[in-house]
């Protein structure tokens, strides 16, 4: 298995190329943001190992622009910041997990062995679908790059529906992943349903007859 690291500690990535290298990965190294970026996308590497606080561009951006360039290889931050905002700010920008500083090396080594296990697919921070937009982690949605106001569950509906944009979704499974109980009468589905196609679009939401509903049309 091939993995980067990306971090400017020289001693840091000394060792862990020793450790790492004796574990049976193949390692290489960058020691900023810029290089570690240009080398992940231009490399085939089933894992990478990226710090936060990186010169010249940090991990985050470093993430942000992995997953822009289509590149899904799984990535595990290492930071010194440990706080709870810190680690979601992590993940919400595509990192798969994240570790934070002094870390032990055998964790280390077994999440960077579960992350391969994974299957690689792509996981964007940013929902796409024709002409609309969803952040999950700021909840902003857009249409042709205009701002559109939605209400939680309505965001949580689009966010659904965007998220298995390439089947048909039944109203009973969106009316246990979005409105949390079958209890709930079905034609609450149509309801939220009617809601986004006001503010979106009506092309927005197709309608499958006997089926459920599609994210589509949205060009």
């Amino acid at each position: 298995m091939r993995v980067l690291v990306v971090d400017d500690e020289v001693g840091l990535v000394r060792a862990l190329r020793r450790g790492l290298t004796a574990e049976g990965f193949a390692v290489d190294a960058a020691h900023d943001g810029e290089t570690g970026l240009r080398m992940a996308v231009d490399g085939e590497y089933d894992v990478l190992v990226v710090d936060v606080m990186l010169p010249r561009r940090n991990g985050y951006d470093v993430v942000t622009a992995l997953r822009a360039h289509d590149v899904w290889t799984p990535v595990l931050m290492l930071s010194a910041k440990d706080g709870e905002h810190d680690v979601a700010d992590g993940l919400d920008v595509g990192a798969d997990d994240y570790l934070t500083k002094p870390f032990s090396f055998v964790v280390l080594v077994a999440r960077l062995r579960a992350l391969v296990r994974r299957p690689v697919a792509p996981r964007p921070a940013v929902l796409r679908v024709g002409a609309l937009e969803l952040d999950p982690a700021t909840r902003a949605v857009t249409r042709d790059g205009a701002p559109v106001e939605l209400t939680v569950r309505e965001t949580a509906l689009l966010e659904y529906l965007l998220r298995h944009a390439d089947r048909v979704v039944g109203k009973l499974e969106l009316l246990d992943h979005v409105f949390d109980t079958r209890g709930d009468d079905p034609n609450v589905v149509e309801v939220y349903v009617g809601y986004l196609r006001r503010k979106l679009g009506r092309d927005a939401v197709t309608t499958v007859r006997g089926a459920g509903y599609r994210v589509g049309g949205v060009a």
